[in-house]
Formats: C-alpha cells, structure tokens, sequence
C-alpha cells in the first residue's frame, strides 16, 4: 500500500484508533504529537515529522514521508541541528522498516554517499550511528 496516497488525511484518519485529547497537565511534547494527529499529511512539516518519528507515532504514515525529504537533502535542518531528521529516522527499531524495505535500501544507499566531513560535525555519536544503519543491506530481503 502506498502511504503516500493519503496526503489529504490526518493520522487520527489513517491511524485508529482517534486519540483522546490530552490531559490537562500534559507536557508540551505531549500537546504538540496530539495536535500534529490532526494535520493533513501534506502539511506536516520537516520539524513535525522529526517529532512524530522520534516519537514513534503513526510510522506507517510518516516514514515514507520523512523518508522522501531526506532522499532529496540527507542532512536536511528540520528543527535542532543538521541532520536531526535524519538521526531521528534512522533511530526507528528495525521492525518498523521492514514494511518499507525499499525505502530502507534507499536511505542507506544516501546515507552511504555522504562524505565523510558533512557527518563528522553532526552531534556526538551520530556519525557512528549514520554509518551503523547505512551499514545495513544495500537491498531489500
């Protein structure tokens, strides 16, 4: 199925069941990933996407999404530093990839031809952890 397809709907839509508002005392994170469930697809942003995926929410929908950014600008600035959607995609668990596995194969084939200078100024650890999932298999299983 093409997730894609979907750019008109909300995750709340695509991703039942409907989440209860937030409570009262809800962090602002909290608060935010509620409200980005009520976004159209098509207008989630790069930083949305970096906190839905780091949050782990709705992957199915929002994988491919963040997925087609970073193939057309790998260290793509979505919020908090260079490359920070990208770090936060490739932190999914394995699970979540292998309803994408060409999606998967894709992203390591870009994340392989990054030079190894535009990675070395990422964040602590990160350049280890790029070169750790792009490590994967070049194809899908």
């Amino acid at each position: 199925m093409d997730h894609l397809l979907h750019l008109d709907r909300t995750l709340d839509d695509l991703d039942p069941p409907r989440w209860a508002p937030p409570a009262p005392d809800a962090t602002r994170l909290v608060r935010k990933v509620h409200e980005l469930r009520h976004v159209p697809l098509r207008d989630l942003g790069p930083a949305d996407l970096r906190t839905l995926v780091s949050q782990r929410v709705a992957l199915p929908f929002v994988l491919p999404l963040a997925v087609r950014l970073l193939l057309e600008d790998p260290l793509l600035e979505a919020h908090f530093h260079e490359g920070d959607l990208l770090l936060a995609t490739t932190r999914v668990p394995a699970p979540a990839w292998t309803l994408f596995p060409d999606l998967a194969a894709r992203l390591r084939t870009a994340i392989r031809t990054l030079p190894q200078a535009a990675t070395a100024d990422l964040p602590g650890g990160a350049a280890g952890e790029l070169a750790r999932f792009g490590a994967g298999p070049a194809s899908p299983r």
